[in-house]
């Protein structure tokens, strides 16, 4: 049977007969749930959500009134064919959010496992957020984009088509991520730039005194010593060898936006 028989539905909802609802799911009033949707365990979704075809969600996600979930990708160049929205588990989206599945055919959206996403914000076809992200509300994430575990999107960030935010950053409010952000800073200004690491998030995340050293140290070659990008990352890797700063070299190197400098730097160095 495609629904589970202790799913519980709402008199007022609408769940197409080939959609598959999981044990103990409960779906809210007037909620629609379309065609070729699969829905895991112990999921919750207030009134008024509407799950749009070929659109997955694992187990005890909690999907807040009127959002939409897998709308068709915001692309002029979209031809309504198959593509995919793919949700993780225990994952809270609030409420008025839209989330679009992938444009090209047979590409997916994918949004990972604990993440907290916040009212009055989209994401847009093909980008991927990770694990534990919080995406503060009217935060905007273009098509494209990836957010790394444990990033911190405050309020009113835009976030550029294929740009990228590492692990452990924390973007602050009305930021434009316009270059890419390297993981464990702090970034802020309309014009993004960074100030520092995320000292706070670091240390919630469990992460130790001796790293959170080498983090600062290698924050200080980047961004402080006036050193070309190139010769700081060289010099990161020998004299800051671990798997942090392996992240963090990593991450720049395969930057193709190109990461964000202080304000008033070559942005390209």
């Amino acid at each position: 049977m495609a629904i589970d028989s202790s799913a519980r539905i709402a008199g007022t909802a609408k769940v197409h007969p080939g959609a598959i609802i999981g044990p103990r799911t409960v779906i809210g009033e007037f909620c629609i749930v379309e065609e070729d949707v699969s829905i895991g365990a112990n999921n919750v979704l207030e009134p008024y959500v509407f799950v749009k075809r070929w659109t997955t969600l694992g187990d005890e996600n909690e999907i807040s009134a009127q959002t939409i979930l897998g709308t068709d990708p915001l692309d002029k160049g979209f031809a309504d064919q198959r593509s995919y929205l793919r949700i993780g588990h225990r994952n809270k989206i609030r409420e008025h959010y839209t989330i679009s599945r992938g444009s090209k055919p047979d590409t997916s959206t994918v949004i990972g496992d604990d993440n907290f996403i916040m009212t009055s914000g989209h994401i847009a076809h093909n980008a991927i957020i990770g694990n534990g992200t919080v995406i503060a509300s009217c935060a905007l994430v273009a098509g494209y984009a990836e957010i790394e575990d444990q990033a911190f999107l405050s309020g009113g960030v835009l976030i550029h088509q294929f740009g990228k935010v590492g692990r452990l950053a924390i973007i602050s409010g009305n930021t434009r991520v316009s270059l890419d952000a390297p993981p464990f800073f702090t970034y802020a200004g309309f014009k993004i730039s960074p100030c520092g690491l995320n000292l706070i998030g670091l240390r919630r995340a469990g992460v130790s005194a001796p790293e959170i050293q080498q983090l600062k140290k290698a924050y200080r070659l980047m961004y402080r010593n006036g050193l070309p990008l190139a010769v700081a990352l060289n010099r990161i890797e020998t004299e800051l060898p671990g798997p942090l700063t392996e992240h963090l070299v990593s991450f720049v190197r395969n930057s193709k936006r190109g990461i964000c400098r202080e304000v008033g730097k070559n942005q390209s160095e």
